[in-house]
């Protein structure tokens, strides 16, 4: 069961920052980190877990889905300082986004603040930042 749990962390963490388009592509991703399993397997870990394959053609998870229609249609720029994500919104809109990103519990988030058209959220490190980045910007899908 542990070993299940852990890979299903490790899909939500992939399939958040990468654009996984085939199930072939996952099983590689979890292979580079350690796992060993067969299409069957994540085929399953993929109906268990309530992925969504979107019309652009990546696996989205479920519980994702508001939030990527949110900071598709909201979310015009991130950049990243060090540990430090300035992520620039459509005027009004910050504290819905911030919110609906704070409500997705990125691990690597320790919080955030949004004013009218902007959000400084703040990462564990330099490199959760950029992870958290690619997270946000392959929600835009732009």
């Amino acid at each position: 069961m542990k070993k299940r749990m852990e890979r299903y962390n490790t899909i939500r963490e992939i399939v958040r920052s990468r654009y996984i388009r085939t199930q072939r592509d996952l099983v590689d991703e979890l292979k580079n980190r350690g796992f060993v399993c067969t299409q069957a397997t994540v085929s399953r870990d993929i109906t268990d877990m309530g992925l969504r394959k979107l019309p652009e053609g990546v696996y989205m998870l479920a519980e994702d889905l508001h939030l990527q229609r949110m900071v598709s249609d909201l979310v015009n720029k991130v950049t990243v300082t060090g540990n430090l994500i300035v992520i620039k919104t459509s005027t009004g809109t910050a504290q819905g986004v911030a919110a609906a990103l704070d409500a997705a519990d990125f691990p690597s988030i320790l919080g955030s603040v949004a004013g009218d058209d902007t959000i400084l959220a703040i990462a564990v490190d330099d490199e959760q930042a950029k992870s958290f980045e690619a997270a946000v910007n392959k929600l835009r899908l732009k």
